[in-house]
């Protein structure tokens, strides 16, 4: 039997109001896979019809959201042995870390708002490969606030009709994720192809 995630987190809101928002956002943080970005956009919407209240459901959303964005740190942090173990030999999770010791913040700050579909995997790589929780946190702050402003604004100003938000939202997404993938790809086949190949010399001297 198929079950509408979508459908009856939205039935939960409305049955239970703001902890339930900030329950399931909490989960999406931990990166169970629920639909995040619909449940701020939608609370924009109801906060507007008056469903939810204005002060409490975007708090104690975005106070969980950081919770649970804190707590998968936790456990790539104090997973990281078995992490390294599974995939720290392989060539694709050397780059991964590689690029993200270089643009480690950027990639945080944007997986919150913008490239959620891959927040769950930077996450883990910020606590498996050490990066400084301070560091992380700060990003998170600043992706979640923008999370928060951007969508449940658009969710707030466009009330009624936010379900076309949402969709939207979902299309541009996915367009913008496979862009960077594909760059991301361009850029290091381009980056290890200059590498120069390490000759053997079989003369004697």
């Amino acid at each position: 039997m198929n079950i509408d995630i979508s459908s009856l987190a939205l039935s939960w809101i409305g049955a239970y109001g703001a902890p339930m928002v900030a329950g399931l956002l909490f989960l999406s943080g931990l990166g169970v896979p629920l639909p995040g970005t619909l449940i701020v956009v939608a609370s924009g919407a109801f906060i507007r019809q008056n469903l939810l209240d204005a002060y409490s459901t975007p708090l104690l959303g975005y106070l969980c959201t950081i919770s649970g964005d804190g707590l998968l740190y936790a456990i790539g942090y104090f997973a990281s042995v078995p992490i390294e173990a599974r995939f720290g030999k392989t060539a694709a999770w050397k780059s991964a870390s590689t690029l993200f010791s270089r643009r480690g913040g950027i990639a945080i700050y944007l997986t919150r708002w913008l490239l959620t579909a891959v927040a769950f995997p930077i996450t883990l790589i910020a606590g498996s490969s050490g990066y400084r929780f301070w560091k992380f946190f700060l990003y998170v702050v600043l992706g979640e606030l923008t999370w928060f402003a951007v969508y449940g604004g658009l969710g707030y100003a466009f009330g009624s009709q936010w379900e076309l938000i949402s969709d939207f939202i979902s299309n541009l997404s996915g367009f913008i994720l496979g862009a960077v993938v594909l760059g991301l790809g361009i850029y290091m086949m381009v980056h290890y192809s200059r590498k120069p190949s390490i000759q053997v010399n079989t003369k004697g001297n």
